[in-house]
């Protein structure tokens, strides 16, 4: 009797543990020349090994976020920025006065409202968000959002309240577009899905991002997993998706401009190279501006009708100026017309999304212009002369990558190149804050999903960028009383990664390499000590030596003088990367090889 057939496949063989080449070429594996024994390479993997072979995914991610969560929640306990510390408080209030604001007022107030207290300043998007968390925090605890009269409350409760939104808005966000976009890049670049794991805990447990936002109090991980969605879509191939996730990040948060020129660049490149795909380029260029048009729609929409109804943009609370963009209309514009409250409405939350009267830094950043400031004052010269200069500066630093990604339109280069022109902006641009090193760090950080980025020069290269970028906001983090959260969890990473002050693995695995190329590796290591040692002796003379009281910011100025000199390091270190991993450094050599031999072919023709 002939055997049934069945409609029943068979569900395919889970992929066992990586092949032992694989995880030694990766980086996460030692082997013993002589015994041919093998070890995890740093402590992470240690942690790691047990799922090392064909363990469910659904056993091993749910493992990883409940762990990357508890951090999360236990930095949250501390103290965050403006706890009591009256009059203005800090970002914690500045939060909640938005949410304060949005959820009690007319729409068309949102950005006129009081503004010397904590006006808003965020893109729309921003702004609906904390609608939506006002109103539910409204309907917990009305006291916690009253208009006017809860300013400054420190309530425990509302503390909860508070830093469990900024958990579920990076659960639903920034997390699975971390997974998401390891997931796609290390099958991109061939790398194992134990090996994609190990990456994914470092980059959930990066010490700069957990401080600044569940310590410190900020939303910036949103925007940053509007970020990685839009990287991670156009892996995958999704250019539209691509450019609507970006504009989601800038309608969140306007510090997502330091990615800009690296992903139009790209886009472009993808219209143009190797031919003009003029059908891409009009759908692009179409889709990115509704996606804008749907971002203020509600905005200028709410600001129609709130004129329909009567309701004044300016309710009494507060004064403030005409827009100076409705000076510079090249048109009279009629207080009584239909149009007038929407262009208000518009040129109004683009002047608060863009404070150029602000100056050229606030308080002490570890960029060019501060650290230039300390040699030279630069509040001499006038502001028009400083943003110019900014400009150009900005320019510089940002077109080598932007030209790489137009000529080379290569999705394994996004990391590299959105690093690169983010290290630029940071360095060089207008009005830089200590958190926005997070953008550079951020695609820094996910090379270590690359294939060999799990290796110690790779390795040692992010862990070095990731903890001096967290050491340089040591001084703000300090104002909130948060010196325990800092050392406790940059301490832990540098030893989950293996990394200088707290292990010596990375430094052993050098001395074992291959010689070829050692002498490399001795300067990487050699700038790395360095830098570690100083890190290390400023907190001994910040802690145990009190600065001269005429001059009381002098450890903080020497932050700022080290960090900077580091972060040009780190900004040449992925521009060299990413002329390397685009082919332009092979096709230079090879160039001038083949010039050489003719050259050299040529002289002897002429001595024959």
């Amino acid at each position: 009797m002939a055997p049934s057939s069945s409609l029943h496949k068979p569900r395919k063989k889970k992929k066992g543990s990586p092949s032992s080449a694989s995880a030694v070429r990766h980086g996460t594996i030692i082997t013993d020349a002589k015994t041919n024994a093998q070890k995890p390479a740093f402590p992470l993997v240690s942690f790691l090994w047990p799922a090392r072979g064909a363990t469910s995914e659904w056993i091993v991610l749910p493992l990883i976020l409940m762990v990357v969560g508890l951090f999360r929640w236990t930095v949250g306990l501390w103290s965050y920025s403006g706890l009591n510390s009256p009059p203005m408080h800090g970002d914690f209030e500045a939060q909640r006065h938005w949410m304060e604001i949005t959820s009690q007022l007319p729409i068309s107030q949102w950005y006129f409202y009081d503004l010397e207290w904590w006006g808003l300043d965020y893109p729309p998007l921003t702004a609906y968000h904390s609608w939506v968390l006002g109103k539910i925090g409204s309907f917990i605890e009305p006291k916690w959002f009253a208009l006017d009269t809860s300013r400054g409350l420190d309530d425990p409760h509302l503390k909860i309240y508070m830093r469990a939104t900024v958990v579920i808005s990076e659960f639903l966000t920034y997390v699975p577009a971390a997974i998401i976009f390891l997931r796609r890049f290390s099958r991109l670049r061939g790398v194992h899905p134990w090996d994609a794991y190990i990456a994914l805990v470092a980059v959930l447990m990066q010490p700069a991002t957990i401080l600044i936002d569940h310590a410190h109090f900020q939303y910036n991980t949103v925007m940053l997993g509007f970020v990685l969605a839009s990287m991670s879509s156009m892996l995958a191939g999704r250019l539209l998706w691509g450019c609507i996730f970006f504009v989601a990040a800038l309608s969140f948060k306007q510090m997502a401009l330091y990615y800009a020129p690296a992903i139009f660049s790209f886009l472009l490149g993808m219209c143009i190279i190797p031919r003009f795909n003029i059908s891409r380029f009009i759908s692009i260029a179409v889709i990115t501006t509704l996606a804008f048009a749907i971002t203020f729609a509600p905005l200028l929409l709410g600001a129609l009708y709130d004129s329909y109804r009567g309701v004044t943009t300016n309710p009494g609370k507060g004064s403030f100026d005409s827009p100076p963009l409705m000076t510079i209309l090249p048109f009279k514009t009629d207080e009584k017309s239909w149009y007038f409250p929407p262009l208000l409405q518009l040129t109004q939350t683009i002047h608060r999304i863009f404070p150029f009267a602000r100056g050229l830094f606030e308080d002490k950043v570890a960029n060019l212009w501060c650290a230039l400031h300390i040699i030279h004052k630069l509040h001499r010269y006038p502001t028009a002369l400083l943003q110019r200069l900014s400009l150009v500066a900005t320019l510089a630093a940002i077109t080598p990558p932007s030209i790489i990604l137009f000529v080379r339109p290569r999705k394994e280069l996004l990391p590299l190149g959105l690093a690169t022109t983010a290290w630029g902006f940071y360095l060089c641009s207008f009005q830089v804050h200590e958190k926005s090193v997070l953008l550079p760090l951020l695609p820094m950080t996910m090379l270590l999903g690359a294939d060999g980025g799990l290796t110690p020069d790779i390795r040692a290269w992010v862990g070095w960028a990731n903890m001096l970028g967290v050491w340089t906001m040591f001084p703000l983090l300090q104002r909130d009383q948060l010196r325990v959260p800092y050392f406790v969890l940059s301490l832990l990473w540098a030893y989950l990664l293996g990394l200088l002050p707290t292990s010596i693995t990375d430094v052993k695995h050098w001395i074992i390499a291959d010689t070829a190329k050692k002498e490399g590796r001795a300067l990487d290591r050699s700038i790395h000590q360095v830098y570690y040692s100083a890190m290390v002796l400023w907190h001994i003379l910040e802690a145990f030596v009190d600065p001269p009281s005429r001059k009381p910011d002098l450890w903080v100025v020497l932050n700022v003088a080290i960090g900077v000199q580091g972060f040009v390091i780190c900004y040449l270190w992925c521009l060299w990367q990413l002329v390397v991993e685009s082919g332009f450094w092979s096709d230079w050599r090879s160039r001038g090889a083949g010039t050489g031999k003719e050259g050299k072919q040529q002289v002897s023709k002429k001595k024959q």
